[in-house]
């Protein structure tokens, strides 16, 4: 028999570096699940994207159990860090703070093709352009 579903939590956690402190103390503590066994499990399975901030799922269960499953990082964290950018735009696209490359376009595409709403790389470029452009990136043709 399937185990009843308590509840999804979703959170962006920085890769190896879950701690039972805030912010995910606070969250998953109601939940009910051992939190040390949660923090060794996520960096466990996170160590080789140090540096990376990674949402992950959650799934509770009765027996306060659990799963979880880790997505690919935002695509504004690949588009600053591969940019090379602090931060986005203030302005939004009026004003430019960085460039990326086609090459570089592409890169990002194929990290977040797994969880985008598409199949082909070339739809997959074109919503990480719509959000790089939002954020004030120039794409170089």
């Amino acid at each position: 028999m399937a185990k009843e579903i308590t509840r999804k939590i979703k959170l962006q956690i920085p890769a190896g570096k879950a701690t039972p402190a805030p912010p995910v103390g606070t969250v998953l503590g109601p939940a009910g699940i051992n939190l040390q066994e949660f923090c060794t499990k996520y960096n466990d399975a996170t160590r080789d994207k140090m540096g990376d901030i990674l949402p992950v799922e959650i799934t509770v269960y009765e027996d306060r159990t659990f799963d979880f499953v880790i997505k690919t990082p935002p695509t504004a964290f690949l588009i600053k860090k591969i940019a090379n950018v602090k931060k986005g735009s203030t302005k939004g696209k009026n004003e430019m703070v960085g460039t990326l490359t086609q090459d570089q376009l592409r890169e990002i595409a194929e990290i977040k093709l797994p969880d985008l709403n598409c199949y082909d790389i070339n739809e997959a470029m074109k919503i990480v352009a719509g959000t790089a452009t939002n954020m004030g990136i120039k794409i170089e043709n």
